[in-house]
């Protein structure tokens, strides 16, 4: 059975229970989305948890009545009057923005009608797992001047064991959850009334993971051919009028004036790299220059949809750029392709899905171009022998775009990676480079992501390992705990010792007892806890407690610091 039809009769289901509850309710819409569905309402008072008890059990009756789904066409006047005697505004709405001559709606035991495409499941008997799961607050549209109507969400699968499974991992993802981590780890945190919203602070161990993660991106683009470059944050309007960006991304740009000139904060890395490309004349032996950048841009986003380290503000890209000929360009593709998965590999990321967007409506660029483009980036993905779904009309406005996005732990999805082909932006910046025989010829453009925003990355990380790194990335590899006062100058000796060696330790000499000590370290998820006192002192060693495993005994220290750096290494 089709999961979204499921989905969407469930919606169904719900806005026939709701209407039965409290017949005054306006519909607005109700779709099936990644992981469920939801239906908008709109309602004099406010939805509480205890109605999502009542519309549950009032659900379950529906489904009980097994009603079935019946479809019928009407002419568009028909269904509008239809209604408009409902009072159900928002339906009338629709069908007035509608094209088609028709409208189809669907009838759930006689007495229910909505307005849908559909298909649907023969009738309700045949839901077998739902539940509701949240409220929310929606603009109609998502427009903010129009009405906020009140969002029902749930989910629906064919059996109830892949229900619980699901709900058991919302759980888990609660726990997770990275804005609570986060702030209580001592990694980051957004001080929305004091700084403003979306802007993020790391503190020194989240400081310390993003030093780790940007270190291990500049060694690996330095191996791979690319060359590091700094742009300014701010570059004048004209530049961006010039990209496009000031045209198609306008909203999204903070402006201000600078001696009666407009000056744009960067939301992209991609026009000055562009420059950077055009300081020179530029030969076919050059060719690729691929330009990396650990840019930081600005986006002004709304605040309803800022999201911890998910949708910020300001942010981080490891932005790179290629400009290649035609010949290059399905060979650069998949290099990159490459170093997506073998990043992701490092970082403990097992799984991708992948999607190639195409052209918006809103665009620049021939058809001619954007079929080269499109073909590039197929092509690629299928000599790469990699499944990919089309997400039609969903590319940027100046070329297509293949998006990776990562399967965490809980197979969760995460926009990190993109790599887009762009034959446009050459062409309005006049990009040139000398062929093999003296001739001008325009290049070709590719923009690309490994990680992408360095803050959503960090954000899927803390996620994905519950915070609970591996050696090479924890923030703190080592707690040192002496037992006494005394065993203080040993456990210092201890810190240097590992510090010289290159890892990173820290020392806990608070009042605390030793038990206490020894929890607030587990409690921090620090991979190792070395806890020493005179005998240790005595032999030159150490007592070792590694994280979930307990207690390992005394080891020789020299013994520890080879290991660690094995495991380091092995990035484990």
């Amino acid at each position: 059975m089709d999961l979204d039809i499921l989905r969407h009769s469930c919606s169904h289901i719900l806005a026939k229970a709701v209407k039965e509850l409290w017949p005054q309710v306006k519909l607005g819409i109700g779709p099936s989305i990644e992981d469920g569905f939801y239906y908008d309402f709109e309602r004099a008072e406010s939805f509480s948890e205890e109605d999502l008890s009542k519309i549950e059990n009032k659900m379950r009756e529906i489904i009980q009545r097994d009603e079935p789904f019946v479809r019928e066409e009407l002419p568009n006047k028909e269904a509008e009057e239809l209604f408009h005697r409902l009072k159900e505004d928002y339906k009338v709405e629709l069908i007035n923005n509608l094209a088609e001559d028709k409208v189809s709606v669907y009838r759930t035991g006689g007495s229910f009608v909505d307005l849908c495409r559909g298909p649907h499941i023969e009738s309700t008997g045949r839901i077998k797992a739902f539940k509701l799961l949240s409220l929310a607050g929606a603009y109609w549209h998502g427009i903010e001047s129009n009405p906020m109507l009140q969002r029902i969400y749930g989910t629906c699968f064919e059996t109830k064991n892949e229900l619980d499974e699901y709900l058991k991992n919302l759980e888990e993802a609660k726990k997770r959850d990275h804005r609570k981590l986060g702030p209580q780890l001592g990694y980051f945190d957004i001080y929305h009334d004091e700084a403003g919203s979306g802007l993020v602070f790391y503190h020194p161990k989240g400081a310390i993971l993003r030093r780790i993660i940007e270190d291990y991106e500049k060694d690996e683009h330095l191996r791979r051919g690319y060359q590091m470059v700094i742009t300014p944050h701010i570059m004048r309007q004209e530049l961006w009028q010039t990209s496009g960006h000031y045209d198609f991304y306008r909203q999204n740009m903070y402006t201000f004036q600078i001696e009666n000139k407009e000056f744009v904060l960067k939301p992209m890395n991609c026009p000055g790299h562009i420059l950077i490309y055009k300081s020179k004349l530029r030969s076919y032996r050059e060719l690729p220059v691929r330009l990396f950048e650990l840019g930081t841009v600005y986006r002004h986003e709304k605040s309803g949809v800022l999201h911890g380290l998910l949708r910020v503000r300001g942010f981080t890209q490891d932005d790179a750029h290629i400009f290649c000929s035609g010949e290059q360009l399905k060979d650069e593709i998949k290099k990159v392709i490459d170093f997506v998965f073998s990043t992701m590999k490092d970082f403990g990321f097992a799984d991708a899905a992948i999607e190639l967007s195409t052209r918006p409506k809103d665009s620049i660029g021939s058809d001619e171009n954007w079929d080269k483009a499109t073909s590039a980036l197929e092509d690629s993905l299928k000599e790469k022998g990699l499944e990919y779904e089309i997400n039609s009309g969903d590319g940027a406005f100046y070329g297509p775009k293949i998006d990776i996005k990562l399967k965490d732990a809980l197979k969760r999805k995460w926009q990190c990676a993109t790599i887009q082909c762009d034959f446009a932006l050459p062409a309005r910046f006049d990009l040139k480079y000398i062929d093999n025989e003296g001739k001008e010829k325009q290049p070709v453009m590719l923009h690309r992501v490994i990680l992408g925003s360095l803050e959503r990355f960090l954000g899927a990380l803390l996620e994905h390992y519950a915070a609970v790194f591996p050696l090479w990335l924890a923030p703190v590899q080592a707690m040192i705990i002496p037992v006494r006062k005394e065993d203080e100058p040993y456990a210092g000796q201890v810190k240097e010792r590992l510090t010289s060696s290159g890892l990173r330790v820290e020392l806990d000499i608070s009042n605390e007892t030793l038990t206490k000590r020894i929890r607030n370290a587990e409690v921090e998820k620090h991979p190792y806890i070395i806890v020493v006192g005179s005998k240790e002192a005595k032999e030159n060693k150490i007592a070792l407690r590694k994280r979930g495993l307990g207690d390992q005994g005394q080891i020789d220290l020299e013994e520890f610091i080879n290991k660690a750096k094995i495991e380091i290494t092995n990035k484990q």
